[in-house]
């Protein structure tokens, strides 16, 4: 399917349908840092390029019509008004960057719609939110399914749970795409290394503990994520599941004799009640340094970009890519605003 790509950030969309086998014909991108990642990474020669998409004209939207098959996107979850005049859908999201999506489905009419946002859009403005965004999509001609996924189970150790909203249009539908299982998934694609795997290997994390957290925007106040690193000389501590600088920090165990085990002590926060921890539980991403206290000669670092990036499913060439035209403030900022990769692949490889 030819697909544009909207709110396109570093192109974790693109990347992810293109692995399925897709193609994109265009993309939009206001933010000129994330453009100079994603125009490295991607040969986009002859494609369409946007900036801002509230300045994109309807006549414009309508000459991909018959064009694009697919458009996608990631955008901001804002409150949506349901007062005043009540003239339909797209007048309460007016304003909204979701207008902008349905604004150019509207004009384009491609078959698919495959968006992306946090899971609290499900609840957001009390559930008005999500309601209004699924309404828009059957005026607009479209039928809508969704599912939460959470990218530890797709290969990457991150807990990163985003919902995935797909809308068919209306006498065109094609097959459902969810429910997605562990079941059904089918072989993962994985990056290790900045090479392609299939299947799963002894280091893919798949419940809860030795998790990344959820990767943000890391903008300033030193909120990147921090990794444990063994400075024990004997070699007790943790126990060989975390890599140097240049490698993904995966699983965090603890390892050695029982009076050598470290220790995660976490003061009491919030509904935290605190306490010991042999497996490091999640770190917090803007409060570690006073909520996380280590023993046993453990030290914190924080995660690399390049690392970030594998959080997110990249491969390492497009990091390289990337870190040649952006600083490092700006790579961790672009990680944590992806998508994650391998869950766009498995998603878009059930596109007909």
């Amino acid at each position: 399917m030819k697909f544009l790509d909207l709110f396109a950030g570093i192109g974790g969309f693109r990347l992810g349908l293109e692995q399925a086998g897709h193609e994109c014909v265009g993309f939009c991108e206001i933010d000129k840092f994330a453009r100079h990642s994603y125009k490295a990474i991607h040969n986009t020669e002859g494609e369409r390029e946007y900036h801002d998409i509230t300045t994109v004209s309807n006549e414009e939207w309508r000459t991909l019509r018959g064009t694009v098959e697919l458009i996608c996107g990631g955008f901001p979850c804002q409150a949506f008004s349901i007062a005043g005049k009540r003239k339909g859908f797209l007048d309460e999201t007016r304003g909204t960057l979701f207008f902008e999506i349905a604004r150019a489905a509207e004009q384009i009419k491609p078959r698919t719609l495959f968006l992306e946002n946090v899971r609290g859009l499900l609840s957001h403005d009390k559930g008005r939110t999500f309601r209004t965004i699924i309404s828009t999509l059957d005026e607009l001609g479209y039928d809508a399914e969704w599912q939460i996924l959470n990218s530890k189970n797709f290969g990457v150790p991150q807990n990163r749970e985003r919902v995935f909203i797909i809308g068919h249009l209306r006498g065109e539908r094609g097959r459902e795409v969810f429910p997605i299982t562990r079941e059904n998934s089918g072989a993962i694609k994985r990056i290790v290394n900045g090479r392609e795997s299939h299947g799963h290997s002894t280091y893919d994390v798949f419940g809860t503990d030795g998790i990344s957290p959820t990767l943000k925007t890391m903008q300033g106040g030193n909120l990147q994520p921090k990794i444990l690193v063994n400075v024990n000389p004997s070699g007790n501590g943790i126990n060989g599941n975390v890599y140097d600088s240049e490698r993904l920090a995966r699983t965090l165990k603890a390892g050695g004799g029982s009076g050598n085990i470290p220790k995660i002590v976490q003061k009491p926060r919030g509904f935290n009640k605190g306490g010991e921890h042999e497996v490091a539980p999640t770190l917090s991403s803007n409060s570690w340094h006073e909520n996380n206290l280590l023993k046993s000669g453990i030290r914190i670092r924080k995660l690399t970009p390049r690392e970030c990036w594998r959080l997110q499913g990249f491969p390492d060439w497009a990091f390289d890519k990337a870190l040649e035209v952006n600083s490092n403030s700006q790579l961790y900022k672009q990680a944590g605003n992806s998508v994650t990769v391998p869950v766009i692949y498995e998603i878009s490889r059930r596109f007909e």
